[in-house]
């Protein structure tokens, strides 16, 4: 499962584990920490926001040639984008110097913020161990001419496979930069599989748009969206040349994240 869906909102299940890492360590800090203004839990919380922020900038500062000239992506959080190491660099740095100076805060600090830490390490360990390696769906697609294939009909080389459909904004919105990787990296295979709708509806969207889509795939069941467990519009998969999932994206890329994931296929690039 990449996904869960709950109510109107979908979460990622990195983005899942995170929050409730998050939470236990909020409740282990209260329960331990003293109480009243700038408690244990208030400098938790604080130190999480700290460790957002100090991830989103490195990210930026790593991949400023993709974000120069798009300066309103650098606040936009929904791509993705973040360096989750340097962020714990920078929270562990200035939680040292708060319970350097406020002792009174250590044990719940130092207990719900490890707790924390501990947990979304080990989600960090296991959501890798779980979902990636997984082998490429066998779900049915239809090709432009309506001669069905499979995504193994793809293998030999590192893959993207988007899932998408032209009502979807966020899709819309990512087609022109999986459209311009797909035409810089050759030797990775771009594969847009399209949920639910027409051939017809796909060839519109592509002539009104003046993006010229190769390797359009078309999924009218959502099969593949069930077989991998998305949930949620667009999802992109990446696979390696042998054909085993190397990571995945929930919602809309941008060049950087998008740049960001290339890198994990590059190993495996011939």
């Amino acid at each position: 499962m990449l996904s869960l869906a709950l109510g109107p909102f979908t979460l990622s299940m990195q983005h899942l584990a995170l929050l409730l890492a998050l939470g236990a360590a909020l409740l282990l800090a209260a329960r331990l920490g003293p109480r009243g203004p700038g408690d244990a839990q208030a400098w938790v919380w604080r130190l999480f926001l700290l460790s957002l922020v100090a991830a989103r900038a490195v990210f930026v500062v790593q991949y400023w040639p993709q974000y120069s000239g798009h300066g309103w992506q650098v606040i936009d959080l929904r791509d993705g984008g973040f360096s989750p190491f340097s962020g714990l660099a920078f929270a562990l740095a200035a939680a040292a110097l708060l319970l350097w100076r406020r002792p009174a805060l250590r044990r719940g600090v130092l207990a719900g913020g490890g707790l924390g830490i501990g947990l979304w390490l080990a989600a960090g360990a296991a959501l890798p161990w779980w979902q990636q390696g997984s082998a490429l769906p066998a779900s049915v697609l239809q090709q432009a001419d309506g001669r069905t294939t499979r995504l193994a009909a793809y293998q030999g080389k590192p893959l993207v496979v988007n899932l998408w459909a032209t009502w979807c904004p966020p899709c819309r919105r990512e087609m022109p930069v999986l459209v311009a990787a797909q035409q810089a990296h050759p030797e990775v295979r771009f594969v847009f599989v399209n949920q639910g709708e027409s051939l017809g509806v796909v060839a519109n969207f592509s002539a009104t748009t003046g993006l010229s889509l190769s390797q359009v795939l078309f999924d009218p069941d959502g099969a593949l969206a069930a077989e991998v467990g998305a949930h949620a519009l667009p999802t992109t998969l990446f696979y390696d040349a042998e054909g085993k999932r190397v990571g995945s994206h929930l919602g809309e890329l941008s060049e950087a994240s998008l740049a960001h994931a290339l890198k994990m296929l590059k190993p495996s690039m011939p």
